[in-house]
């Protein structure tokens, strides 16, 4: 699995996770999914991810993004 692909298995495990505690523990965790979407946002316009910095540290792969 290549940084790319990692990055959107990341991102979406925690937007799901973070809507399933809003949904069945307290709504405040919506707050989680929020700023995931923001950030996704800001990388999508600066080119920086802590995700991607972290799983290129653990040795991913970097491929071109939908080739």
């Amino acid at each position: 699995m290549s940084v790319e692909r990692a990055v959107l298995l990341v991102v979406g495990s925690l937007i799901i996770v973070t809507v399933l505690l809003g949904v069945y523990h307290s709504p405040k965790w919506l707050w989680i999914t929020g700023l995931l979407g923001v950030h996704l946002i800001q990388a999508s316009f600066t080119g920086m991810c802590p995700v991607v910095r972290a799983l290129k540290q653990l040795g991913f792969p970097q491929r071109a993004g939908f080739a």
